[in-house]
């Protein structure tokens, strides 16, 4: 599994990881110690929770929303790079590509077919 926090990407505020910077994360998401703070100082009184319950792009302009699309995509990629060391795991671990297209709802084939190729360049990479 990639723990490099240079090449991960906060899934809240967008921030790019970087040495000394702590991130936290699991399945894929990551959050940064400033989202940390900032969503436990939020949750921890109820009137500001509540007033944040709206979800935030009802209050985004059109530019504040084309801005975020980048970011999403990036985390996007980021959850798909964290599904293929998963993957990349598993087959570690000798379970078939039957299982891996079992536990995600489609065919053996299909699980092939999406990352058997991701999987053998990822572990050419780290043996590289």
């Amino acid at each position: 599994m990639d723990h490099d926090v240079t090449r991960k990407r906060c899934s809240f505020c967008g921030r790019q990881g970087e040495r000394g910077l702590q991130f936290a994360g699991g399945l894929g998401a990551m959050i940064c110690e400033d989202c940390v703070t900032h969503y436990h100082e939020l949750f921890s009184d109820t009137a500001a929770a509540d007033a944040a319950a709206a979800p935030p792009w009802e209050r985004m302009t059109d530019a504040e929303i084309l801005a975020a699309i980048p970011s999403i995509s990036q985390t996007a990629a980021q959850v798909d790079d964290f599904l293929v060391e998963w993957i990349e795991l598993a087959r570690s671990r000798k379970l078939s590509w039957t299982q891996i297209g079992k536990s995600l709802g489609v065919s053996k084939q299909a699980a092939w077919e999406r990352f058997a190729q991701r999987v053998d360049d990822a572990k050419r990479r780290s043996t590289a």
